[in-house]
Protein backbone atom coordinates (compact mmCIF):
# COMPACT_ATOMS: atom_id res chain seq x y z
CA UNK A 1 0.00 0.00 0.00
CA UNK A 2 1.01 3.35 -0.58
CA UNK A 3 2.98 5.74 1.98
CA UNK A 4 -0.16 7.00 4.01
CA UNK A 5 0.26 10.10 6.01
CA UNK A 6 -2.09 10.79 9.25
CA UNK A 7 -3.44 13.53 7.70
CA UNK A 8 -4.15 11.92 4.31
CA UNK A 9 -5.01 8.71 6.57
CA UNK A 10 -7.83 11.57 7.52
CA UNK A 11 -8.78 12.00 4.46
CA UNK A 12 -9.40 8.44 3.11
CA UNK A 13 -11.55 7.55 6.09
CA UNK A 14 -13.73 10.74 5.65
CA UNK A 15 -14.40 9.64 2.14
CA UNK A 16 -15.12 6.54 3.04
CA UNK A 17 -17.65 8.20 5.91
CA UNK A 18 -19.20 10.29 2.87
CA UNK A 19 -19.75 7.00 0.72
CA UNK A 20 -21.52 5.40 3.54
CA UNK A 21 -23.25 8.34 4.16
CA UNK A 22 -24.35 8.05 0.44
CA UNK A 23 -25.49 4.57 0.25
CA UNK A 24 -28.25 5.32 2.64
CA UNK A 25 -28.94 8.89 1.19
CA UNK A 26 -29.55 7.33 -1.58
CA UNK A 27 -30.97 3.58 -1.13
CA UNK A 28 -34.36 5.36 -2.15
CA UNK A 29 -33.62 5.43 -6.19
CA UNK A 30 -33.28 1.60 -6.41
CA UNK A 31 -35.85 0.27 -3.92
CA UNK A 32 -38.56 3.23 -2.98
CA UNK A 33 -41.15 2.43 -5.86
CA UNK A 34 -40.40 -1.66 -5.10
CA UNK A 35 -41.05 -1.07 -1.16
CA UNK A 36 -44.13 1.72 -2.16
CA UNK A 37 -45.93 -0.91 -4.54
CA UNK A 38 -45.49 -4.35 -2.15
CA UNK A 39 -43.20 -6.28 -4.54
CA UNK A 40 -40.66 -6.69 -2.12
CA UNK A 41 -40.49 -6.19 1.59
CA UNK A 42 -38.47 -3.30 2.87
CA UNK A 43 -35.42 -5.12 4.67
CA UNK A 44 -35.41 -7.68 1.48
CA UNK A 45 -35.03 -4.91 -1.01
CA UNK A 46 -32.63 -3.12 0.95
CA UNK A 47 -30.57 -6.10 1.42
CA UNK A 48 -30.55 -6.78 -2.50
CA UNK A 49 -29.44 -2.99 -3.38
CA UNK A 50 -26.84 -3.33 -0.48
CA UNK A 51 -25.18 -6.41 -2.62
CA UNK A 52 -25.86 -4.97 -6.23
CA UNK A 53 -24.26 -1.79 -5.51
CA UNK A 54 -21.09 -3.53 -4.28
CA UNK A 55 -20.99 -5.61 -7.10
CA UNK A 56 -21.26 -2.53 -9.57
CA UNK A 57 -18.35 -0.85 -7.70
CA UNK A 58 -16.30 -3.20 -9.87
CA UNK A 59 -17.85 -2.62 -12.86
CA UNK A 60 -15.96 0.63 -14.50
CA UNK A 61 -13.52 3.23 -13.08
CA UNK A 62 -14.73 6.12 -15.68
CA UNK A 63 -16.23 8.01 -13.57
CA UNK A 64 -13.84 7.92 -11.12
CA UNK A 65 -11.49 9.44 -13.86
CA UNK A 66 -13.53 12.13 -14.33
CA UNK A 67 -13.65 13.19 -10.27
CA UNK A 68 -9.49 12.27 -9.93
CA UNK A 69 -8.51 13.49 -13.07
CA UNK A 70 -10.56 16.13 -14.95
CA UNK A 71 -13.14 18.40 -12.30
CA UNK A 72 -10.28 19.94 -10.84
CA UNK A 73 -6.13 20.37 -11.75
CA UNK A 74 -4.29 18.41 -9.85
CA UNK A 75 -1.59 20.52 -9.57
CA UNK A 76 -1.10 22.47 -6.06
CA UNK A 77 -4.12 20.46 -4.29
CA UNK A 78 -3.77 19.54 -1.19
CA UNK A 79 -5.16 16.77 1.38
CA UNK A 80 -6.76 19.46 3.41
CA UNK A 81 -8.41 20.59 0.23
CA UNK A 82 -10.13 16.82 -0.48
CA UNK A 83 -11.08 17.01 3.44
CA UNK A 84 -12.77 19.95 3.36
CA UNK A 85 -14.95 19.06 0.26
CA UNK A 86 -15.66 15.84 2.36
CA UNK A 87 -17.22 18.24 4.92
CA UNK A 88 -19.40 20.05 2.70
CA UNK A 89 -20.79 17.06 0.92
CA UNK A 90 -21.28 14.61 4.18
CA UNK A 91 -23.54 17.69 6.09
CA UNK A 92 -25.61 18.52 3.07
CA UNK A 93 -26.31 14.58 2.75
CA UNK A 94 -27.11 14.69 6.24
CA UNK A 95 -29.52 17.68 6.08
CA UNK A 96 -31.59 16.46 3.22
CA UNK A 97 -31.74 13.15 4.65
CA UNK A 98 -33.22 14.80 7.73
CA UNK A 99 -35.86 16.27 6.17
CA UNK A 100 -36.82 13.24 3.76
CA UNK A 101 -35.25 15.24 0.32
CA UNK A 102 -33.51 13.23 -2.46
CA UNK A 103 -30.88 15.95 -3.28
CA UNK A 104 -27.96 14.88 -5.09
CA UNK A 105 -24.99 13.01 -3.10
CA UNK A 106 -23.02 13.25 -6.29
CA UNK A 107 -23.73 17.22 -6.39
CA UNK A 108 -22.91 17.40 -3.16
CA UNK A 109 -19.34 16.05 -3.11
CA UNK A 110 -18.44 18.00 -6.22
CA UNK A 111 -19.95 21.41 -4.93
CA UNK A 112 -17.53 20.71 -2.17
CA UNK A 113 -14.58 19.84 -4.16
CA UNK A 114 -14.91 23.00 -6.45
CA UNK A 115 -15.86 25.40 -3.47
CA UNK A 116 -12.51 23.81 -1.50
CA UNK A 117 -10.45 24.13 -4.56
CA UNK A 118 -11.48 27.77 -5.61
CA UNK A 119 -10.64 29.34 -1.84
CA UNK A 120 -7.80 27.10 -1.78
CA UNK A 121 -5.76 27.79 -5.41
CA UNK A 122 -8.86 29.91 -7.04
CA UNK A 123 -10.94 29.73 -10.17
CA UNK A 124 -8.31 28.82 -12.53
CA UNK A 125 -7.95 25.40 -10.47
CA UNK A 126 -11.73 23.93 -11.42
CA UNK A 127 -11.80 22.93 -14.96
CA UNK A 128 -14.80 25.12 -16.78
CA UNK A 129 -15.64 23.18 -19.71
CA UNK A 130 -15.72 19.55 -17.31
CA UNK A 131 -17.81 20.93 -15.28
CA UNK A 132 -20.66 22.03 -18.41
CA UNK A 133 -19.73 19.10 -20.01
CA UNK A 134 -19.82 16.57 -17.63
CA UNK A 135 -21.94 17.79 -14.59
CA UNK A 136 -24.04 20.76 -15.10
CA UNK A 137 -25.54 19.08 -18.70
CA UNK A 138 -26.23 15.72 -17.61
CA UNK A 139 -27.85 17.35 -14.20
CA UNK A 140 -30.04 19.46 -16.59
CA UNK A 141 -30.92 16.22 -18.73
CA UNK A 142 -30.90 13.41 -17.10
CA UNK A 143 -34.32 14.06 -14.95
CA UNK A 144 -36.16 15.06 -18.07
CA UNK A 145 -34.88 12.15 -20.33
CA UNK A 146 -35.74 9.52 -17.81
CA UNK A 147 -39.13 11.30 -17.01
CA UNK A 148 -40.15 11.20 -20.52
CA UNK A 149 -39.13 7.51 -21.16
CA UNK A 150 -40.90 6.40 -18.15
CA UNK A 151 -43.77 8.01 -18.79
CA UNK A 152 -44.26 6.45 -22.82
CA UNK A 153 -42.92 3.56 -20.78
CA UNK A 154 -45.91 3.30 -18.34
CA UNK A 155 -48.23 4.31 -21.12
CA UNK A 156 -46.95 1.12 -23.22
CA UNK A 157 -46.97 -0.69 -20.06
CA UNK A 158 -50.71 -0.18 -19.58
CA UNK A 159 -51.39 -0.53 -23.39
CA UNK A 160 -50.05 -4.13 -23.22
CA UNK A 161 -50.83 -5.17 -19.77
CA UNK A 162 -54.70 -4.47 -20.65
CA UNK A 163 -55.05 -7.82 -22.94
CA UNK A 164 -54.28 -9.86 -19.70
CA UNK A 165 -56.14 -9.79 -16.91
CA UNK A 166 -55.41 -6.99 -14.02
CA UNK A 167 -54.05 -10.00 -11.28
CA UNK A 168 -52.17 -11.74 -13.57
CA UNK A 169 -50.62 -8.18 -15.40
CA UNK A 170 -49.88 -6.83 -11.47
CA UNK A 171 -48.01 -9.95 -10.70
CA UNK A 172 -46.11 -9.88 -13.88
CA UNK A 173 -44.74 -6.31 -13.74
CA UNK A 174 -43.83 -6.84 -9.64
CA UNK A 175 -41.68 -9.56 -10.89
CA UNK A 176 -40.14 -7.43 -13.65
CA UNK A 177 -40.24 -4.49 -10.81
CA UNK A 178 -37.12 -6.67 -8.46
CA UNK A 179 -35.18 -6.99 -11.76
CA UNK A 180 -35.56 -3.63 -12.73
CA UNK A 181 -35.01 -2.31 -9.04
CA UNK A 182 -31.50 -4.80 -9.25
CA UNK A 183 -30.45 -3.09 -12.55
CA UNK A 184 -30.87 0.19 -11.02
CA UNK A 185 -28.71 -0.89 -7.83
CA UNK A 186 -26.32 -1.96 -10.11
CA UNK A 187 -26.40 0.97 -12.16
CA UNK A 188 -25.74 3.15 -8.96
CA UNK A 189 -22.74 1.11 -7.79
CA UNK A 190 -21.35 1.84 -11.30
CA UNK A 191 -21.62 5.61 -10.71
CA UNK A 192 -21.70 6.58 -7.16
CA UNK A 193 -19.32 4.28 -5.33
CA UNK A 194 -16.68 5.14 -8.37
CA UNK A 195 -17.52 8.71 -7.13
CA UNK A 196 -15.70 7.59 -3.66
CA UNK A 197 -12.57 5.62 -5.53
CA UNK A 198 -11.84 9.05 -7.32
CA UNK A 199 -11.83 11.50 -4.49
CA UNK A 200 -9.78 8.80 -2.70
CA UNK A 201 -7.46 8.29 -5.87
CA UNK A 202 -7.22 12.42 -6.09
CA UNK A 203 -6.21 12.78 -2.15
CA UNK A 204 -3.35 10.02 -2.77
CA UNK A 205 -2.12 11.50 -5.83
CA UNK A 206 -2.42 15.30 -3.94
CA UNK A 207 -0.77 13.44 -0.80
CA UNK A 208 2.50 12.62 -3.04
CA UNK A 209 1.41 8.36 -2.69
CA UNK A 210 0.40 8.12 -6.36
CA UNK A 211 1.75 9.41 -9.49
CA UNK A 212 -0.40 12.03 -11.69
CA UNK A 213 -2.86 10.87 -13.49
CA UNK A 214 -2.89 7.17 -12.11
CA UNK A 215 -6.04 4.69 -11.95
CA UNK A 216 -7.86 4.06 -8.44
CA UNK A 217 -5.53 1.25 -6.45
CA UNK A 218 -7.56 -2.07 -6.13
CA UNK A 219 -8.03 -1.48 -2.31
CA UNK A 220 -9.45 1.81 -3.24
CA UNK A 221 -12.20 -0.04 -5.25
CA UNK A 222 -12.37 -2.60 -2.71
CA UNK A 223 -12.99 -0.12 0.38
CA UNK A 224 -15.61 2.31 -1.58
CA UNK A 225 -17.93 -0.43 -2.81
CA UNK A 226 -17.69 -1.83 0.48
CA UNK A 227 -18.57 1.58 2.37
CA UNK A 228 -21.48 2.24 0.12
CA UNK A 229 -23.21 -0.89 0.30
CA UNK A 230 -22.90 -1.32 4.10
CA UNK A 231 -24.46 2.48 3.58
CA UNK A 232 -27.28 1.23 1.31
CA UNK A 233 -27.90 -1.92 3.78
CA UNK A 234 -29.21 0.18 6.67
CA UNK A 235 -31.77 2.05 4.61
CA UNK A 236 -32.52 5.88 3.64
CA UNK A 237 -35.78 5.25 5.25
CA UNK A 238 -37.02 8.99 5.14
CA UNK A 239 -35.86 9.65 1.47
CA UNK A 240 -37.51 6.10 0.84
CA UNK A 241 -40.40 7.55 2.20
CA UNK A 242 -40.52 10.53 -0.15
CA UNK A 243 -39.63 8.64 -3.39
CA UNK A 244 -42.21 5.88 -2.95
CA UNK A 245 -45.07 7.61 -1.71
CA UNK A 246 -44.05 11.25 -0.90
CA UNK A 247 -43.84 12.65 -5.02
CA UNK A 248 -47.25 9.87 -6.16
CA UNK A 249 -48.70 6.89 -5.94
CA UNK A 250 -47.35 4.29 -8.07
CA UNK A 251 -48.58 0.69 -8.99
CA UNK A 252 -46.20 -1.80 -9.97
CA UNK A 253 -46.63 -1.53 -13.80
CA UNK A 254 -45.40 2.30 -13.07
CA UNK A 255 -42.90 1.29 -10.70
CA UNK A 256 -41.70 -0.99 -13.83
CA UNK A 257 -41.29 2.08 -15.86
CA UNK A 258 -39.66 4.44 -13.68
CA UNK A 259 -36.74 1.95 -12.26
CA UNK A 260 -36.26 0.49 -16.41
CA UNK A 261 -35.53 3.87 -17.25
CA UNK A 262 -33.90 5.19 -14.93
CA UNK A 263 -31.33 2.29 -14.80
CA UNK A 264 -30.98 2.60 -18.49
CA UNK A 265 -29.94 6.42 -18.20
CA UNK A 266 -27.57 5.85 -15.37
CA UNK A 267 -25.52 3.05 -17.21
CA UNK A 268 -25.39 4.83 -20.65
CA UNK A 269 -23.65 7.80 -18.46
CA UNK A 270 -21.29 5.78 -16.54
CA UNK A 271 -19.92 4.44 -20.32
CA UNK A 272 -19.80 7.73 -21.19
CA UNK A 273 -18.52 9.13 -17.81
CA UNK A 274 -20.63 11.60 -16.99
CA UNK A 275 -20.98 12.40 -12.89
CA UNK A 276 -24.48 11.38 -13.06
CA UNK A 277 -26.93 12.24 -10.48
CA UNK A 278 -28.84 9.11 -10.04
CA UNK A 279 -31.16 10.90 -8.03
CA UNK A 280 -32.00 13.25 -10.58
CA UNK A 281 -32.39 10.34 -13.09
CA UNK A 282 -34.50 8.17 -10.49
CA UNK A 283 -36.55 11.06 -9.08
CA UNK A 284 -37.44 12.47 -12.96
CA UNK A 285 -38.29 8.76 -13.68
CA UNK A 286 -40.77 8.66 -10.69
CA UNK A 287 -42.64 11.88 -11.83
CA UNK A 288 -42.95 10.68 -15.42
CA UNK A 289 -44.45 7.69 -14.43
CA UNK A 290 -46.93 9.12 -12.43
CA UNK A 291 -48.13 10.90 -15.32
CA UNK A 292 -48.20 8.08 -17.42
CA UNK A 293 -50.94 6.65 -15.54
CA UNK A 294 -54.61 7.93 -16.99
CA UNK A 295 -55.60 9.81 -13.62
CA UNK A 296 -52.33 9.81 -12.25
CA UNK A 297 -50.92 13.20 -10.49
CA UNK A 298 -47.54 13.95 -8.96
CA UNK A 299 -47.27 16.19 -5.64
CA UNK A 300 -46.19 18.88 -7.24
CA UNK A 301 -45.49 20.51 -3.76
CA UNK A 302 -43.18 17.84 -2.67
CA UNK A 303 -41.42 18.28 -6.14
CA UNK A 304 -40.78 21.54 -5.94
CA UNK A 305 -39.21 21.00 -2.53
CA UNK A 306 -37.12 18.41 -4.16
CA UNK A 307 -35.96 21.16 -7.12
CA UNK A 308 -35.14 23.86 -4.43
CA UNK A 309 -32.84 21.45 -3.08
CA UNK A 310 -31.24 20.14 -6.05
CA UNK A 311 -30.38 24.04 -6.90
CA UNK A 312 -29.18 24.52 -3.75
CA UNK A 313 -27.00 21.60 -3.29
CA UNK A 314 -23.50 22.51 -5.33
CA UNK A 315 -23.77 26.04 -4.06
CA UNK A 316 -24.26 25.08 -0.40
CA UNK A 317 -21.81 22.32 -0.44
CA UNK A 318 -19.53 24.57 -1.56
CA UNK A 319 -19.74 27.45 0.97
CA UNK A 320 -19.27 25.03 3.85
CA UNK A 321 -16.39 23.22 1.78
CA UNK A 322 -14.46 26.91 1.04
CA UNK A 323 -15.56 27.91 4.74
CA UNK A 324 -13.36 24.81 5.99
CA UNK A 325 -10.99 25.06 3.90
CA UNK A 326 -10.07 28.85 5.23
CA UNK A 327 -10.08 27.39 8.55
CA UNK A 328 -7.71 24.92 7.92
CA UNK A 329 -5.06 27.49 7.16
CA UNK A 330 -4.82 27.82 10.43
CA UNK A 331 -2.42 24.73 10.64
CA UNK A 332 -3.07 21.99 12.76
CA UNK A 333 -5.69 23.43 15.03
CA UNK A 334 -7.15 24.10 12.09
CA UNK A 335 -7.66 20.73 10.72
CA UNK A 336 -9.02 19.62 14.54
CA UNK A 337 -11.43 22.08 14.43
CA UNK A 338 -13.08 20.85 11.46
CA UNK A 339 -13.45 17.42 12.48
CA UNK A 340 -14.27 18.21 15.62
CA UNK A 341 -17.52 20.44 14.13
CA UNK A 342 -18.40 17.69 11.32
CA UNK A 343 -18.58 14.53 14.39
CA UNK A 344 -20.12 17.16 16.57
CA UNK A 345 -23.21 17.93 13.64
CA UNK A 346 -23.15 14.59 12.46
CA UNK A 347 -23.97 13.87 16.17
CA UNK A 348 -27.03 16.48 16.24
CA UNK A 349 -28.38 15.68 13.57
CA UNK A 350 -28.59 12.22 14.24
CA UNK A 351 -29.96 13.26 17.88
CA UNK A 352 -32.92 15.45 16.09
CA UNK A 353 -33.68 12.48 13.81
CA UNK A 354 -34.69 10.47 16.95
CA UNK A 355 -37.67 12.90 17.13
CA UNK A 356 -39.61 11.03 14.24
CA UNK A 357 -37.95 8.24 13.97
CA UNK A 358 -38.85 6.60 10.24
CA UNK A 359 -37.97 2.91 9.61
CA UNK A 360 -38.89 -0.55 7.97
CA UNK A 361 -42.17 -0.63 9.90
CA UNK A 362 -44.04 2.85 8.79
CA UNK A 363 -42.01 3.71 5.63
CA UNK A 364 -44.58 3.77 3.38
CA UNK A 365 -47.23 5.69 5.88
CA UNK A 366 -47.06 9.12 4.70
CA UNK A 367 -48.96 11.37 6.69
CA UNK A 368 -51.72 13.56 4.26
CA UNK A 369 -50.80 17.37 4.17
CA UNK A 370 -53.30 19.49 6.05
CA UNK A 371 -53.95 22.72 3.76
CA UNK A 372 -55.36 25.90 5.22
CA UNK A 373 -58.69 26.97 3.29
CA UNK A 374 -58.13 29.51 0.60
CA UNK A 375 -59.92 32.71 0.19
CA UNK A 376 -62.66 31.64 -2.16
CA UNK A 377 -63.14 28.55 0.03
CA UNK A 378 -63.97 30.86 3.05
CA UNK A 379 -65.71 33.06 0.80
CA UNK A 380 -68.20 30.44 0.01
CA UNK A 381 -68.52 28.46 3.19
CA UNK A 382 -69.90 31.56 4.66
CA UNK A 383 -72.92 32.39 2.06
CA UNK A 384 -73.92 28.34 1.99
CA UNK A 385 -76.78 27.88 3.16
CA UNK A 386 -77.54 25.25 5.74
CA UNK A 387 -79.67 22.08 4.75
CA UNK A 388 -83.09 21.98 6.67
CA UNK A 389 -83.61 18.68 5.09
CA UNK A 390 -85.04 15.60 7.47
CA UNK A 391 -85.01 13.30 5.45
CA UNK A 392 -81.74 12.28 2.59
CA UNK A 393 -83.13 12.97 -1.03
CA UNK A 394 -85.37 15.97 -0.51
CA UNK A 395 -85.40 19.40 -1.58
CA UNK A 396 -86.72 21.57 1.39
CA UNK A 397 -87.74 24.83 1.61
CA UNK A 398 -85.35 27.29 3.10
CA UNK A 399 -86.86 30.34 5.41
CA UNK A 400 -85.83 33.68 5.91
CA UNK A 401 -84.19 32.81 9.02
CA UNK A 402 -82.02 29.84 7.69
CA UNK A 403 -80.93 32.89 5.51
CA UNK A 404 -80.43 35.24 7.88
CA UNK A 405 -78.21 32.72 9.81
CA UNK A 406 -76.18 31.91 6.84
CA UNK A 407 -75.02 35.20 5.82
CA UNK A 408 -72.86 37.62 8.07
CA UNK A 409 -74.11 40.26 9.43
CA UNK A 410 -73.44 43.56 7.40
CA UNK A 411 -73.22 46.80 8.93
CA UNK A 412 -76.69 48.97 8.97
CA UNK A 413 -77.31 50.93 5.95
CA UNK A 414 -78.55 54.18 6.22
CA UNK A 415 -82.12 54.84 5.60
CA UNK A 416 -83.17 56.23 2.18
CA UNK A 417 -84.49 59.48 2.42
CA UNK A 418 -88.30 60.56 2.33
CA UNK A 419 -89.56 60.76 -0.86
CA UNK A 420 -90.56 64.62 -1.85
CA UNK A 421 -93.69 64.91 -2.04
Amino acid sequence: MEHITLLLGIVIITALVFDFTNGFHDTANAMATTISTGALKPKTAVAMSAVLNLVGAFMSVEVAKTISKGLINEEGIQPEVIFAALVGAILWNLVTWLVGLPSSSSHALMGGLIGAAVASAGIGAVNGSVVVTKVLIPAVAAPIVAGVAAMLASRLTYKLGGKVGERTSTKGYRAGQIASAGLVSLAHGTNDAQKTMGIITLALVAGGALESGANPPVWVIVSAGLAIALGTSLGGWRIIRTMGSGLTDLQPQQGFAAQTSAASVILASSSLGFSLSTTHACSGAVMGAGLGRKGGVVRWSTATRMFIAWGLTLPAAALVASGAELVMRTGDVGVAAVAVFLVASCFAIWVISRRQVVDHHNVNEVEPAVEEPGVVTTAMAAVTVPPTVAAAGTIAAVTDEDLKATIPAAAPTPAAPAAAV
